[in-house]
């Protein structure tokens, strides 16, 4: 990896300034590809924002940028959008500033002749970094420590970047994607963070994310993926027409790719959810969905009895793993786990009357069986 420092002035760096959502963001006279495939939008914050130009303003030094040089002469920036950007505004006349000296609101075009010479001569250090596309990459993941860092999902969009994964962000990706029109109801997290296109990889590759990106790194478009996501979303709406706001986040894909072929009657569904929203041994309304799909109870996190009624059977039972689900042994409180004699499922509540103690082995027999 070969790293070389150059200063660079303003006025270079915003020289053919270009934001469209066709163009991309180009800057320095059209060579410097300001945000690359696998760079998120611009998400620094009006504060953020301001204190980048303030700094300018004052005459402080900015840290370090990193410029990745490509085999074609051009420039893409490893680190230091978001600032580049917030500077590009600013030249623009995009937004305004408080003064830090005058204590007035200022557009640069507001900036007095000196002022706005001093801005256009201020200069970036940029460190200029040619190597691989592995060692660039290396290195980026070793800078984007500082600001507001890279999540994994926008490391590996780097690594895999390509027409695959310009197609898959314009769908996941960007603010009003298709994505989070359709079903982000659904999705936790941002699009713009990659949230959602993280989340849609795992369910369709069963969690292999890299070998997934890796494999489609080339295909023309993602088309795939969306309609792949298009298919799980229809389904859930199939068998959950009444959207609940517990319903966004779940695993919907990793579901979807189980029971896809299960036949289930919404109308049912609906009464068993209204019934397990009034249960009050459910204590994650959020895995009704998630029971009502695969039958697994954990998903509830169903009531469990507390350390003194734990304590109060032991001594009743002296201690003895009990017949008809024990094995009628002798055992420590710690050695020893509170069971349902009448399981939840057959209408048993968390009470004291319903409570007996069993040893370890014996309670994940009656719990296999």
């Amino acid at each position: 990896m070969k790293i070389e420092p150059k200063n660079i002035k303003i006025s270079e760096l915003v020289e053919g300034y270009i934001n469209s959502e066709e163009e991309g963001v180009i800057g320095y006279g059209g060579k410097l590809n300001i945000r690359p495939q696998y760079q998120r939008e611009f998400i620094y914050k009006e504060k953020e924002r301001n204190l980048v130009i303030d700094t300018l303003l004052k005459g402080f030094p900015l840290s370090i940028f990193y410029w990745a040089v490509s085999d074609d002469g051009t420039y893409e920036i490893l680190d230091g959008q978001q600032r580049t950007i917030s500077i590009s505004k600013f030249i623009d006349n995009d937004f305004s500033v408080k003064h830090p000296i005058h204590g007035r609101d200022v557009y640069f075009h507001s900036l007095t002749d000196d002022e706005q010479k001093e801005v256009m001569d201020y200069e970036i250090l940029v460190y200029f970094c040619e190597g691989d596309t592995s060692e660039k990459l290396a290195w980026f993941q070793i800078i984007n420590i500082a600001g507001v860092p890279l999540e994994d999902q926008e490391l590996r969009n780097a690594i895999y970047s390509g027409s695959w994964v310009t197609s898959a962000r314009s769908i996941f990706s960007k603010t009003g994607c298709y994505a989070y029109n359709f079903g982000g109801d659904y999705l936790n997290g941002s699009a713009i963070r990659q949230d959602y296109l993280e989340t849609v990889i795992k369910w369709i590759s069963d969690n292999k994310i890299e070998e997934y990106m890796s494999s489609h790194q080339h295909d023309v478009d993602a088309d795939d993926l969306k309609n792949y996501f298009t298919e799980v979303i229809n389904w859930v709406k199939e068998i959950f027409p009444i959207y609940r706001d517990q319903m966004k986040g779940r695993d919907w894909g990793y579901l979807y790719n189980n029971h896809k072929d299960n036949e289930y009657d919404s109308d049912e569904l609906e009464s068993k959810v209204k019934d397990l929203f009034d249960d009050d041994e459910v204590t994650n309304q959020k895995g009704i969905f998630d029971y009502l799909i695969s039958g697994d109870e954990k998903t509830l996190s169903l009531r469990q009895f507390d350390k003194k009624t734990k304590a109060k059977i032991y001594e009743r039972q002296n201690g003895i793993c009990v017949k008809p689900d024990g094995c009628e042994e002798q055992f420590e409180l710690n050695e020893m786990e509170a069971d349902h004699i009448t399981p939840w499922s057959r209408g048993g509540k968390t009470i004291e009357e319903n409570c007996q103690v069993l040893c370890k082995s014996c309670n994940n027999r009656k719990r296999d069986n």
